[in-house]
């Protein structure tokens, strides 16, 4: 894949059957997603499922800037990724202001 081909990146969340939740990053979150309902995905979701994708959110066209969303993320409390799943809060509400200015900037 070229540089000056645009990439979209998402962000997403996925439940397994113990009630925890897997972030990860993707250009293609169906795809990825199968991948991983497939045990052909991350090695921390093998043998987790029935697994369920709960969310998932198109960032832009950086991978590097996707990487910081999802490791904020991965830094919130469950409460926290849970309240961004029911929609009680948004993406700009638990990330940073300067990152989440930097994502939709680049869009």
């Amino acid at each position: 894949m070229s540089e000056s081909s645009q990439t979209t990146w998402s962000v997403y969340f996925i439940r397994t059957c113990s009630n925890s939740l897997y972030c990860g990053i993707t250009t293609d979150v169906n795809r990825r997603f199968n991948q991983h309902a497939s045990g052909r995905g991350a090695k921390a979701l093998k043998g987790k499922g029935p697994l369920t994708l709960e969310w998932h959110c198109t960032l832009n066209d950086s991978r590097s800037l996707a990487s910081a969303v999802e490791y904020r993320l991965k830094q919130q409390t469950k409460a926290t990724k849970e309240a961004l799943i029911t929609g009680n809060l948004v993406l700009k509400d638990v990330i940073k202001h300067d990152l989440y200015a930097q994502i939709y900037s680049l869009s």
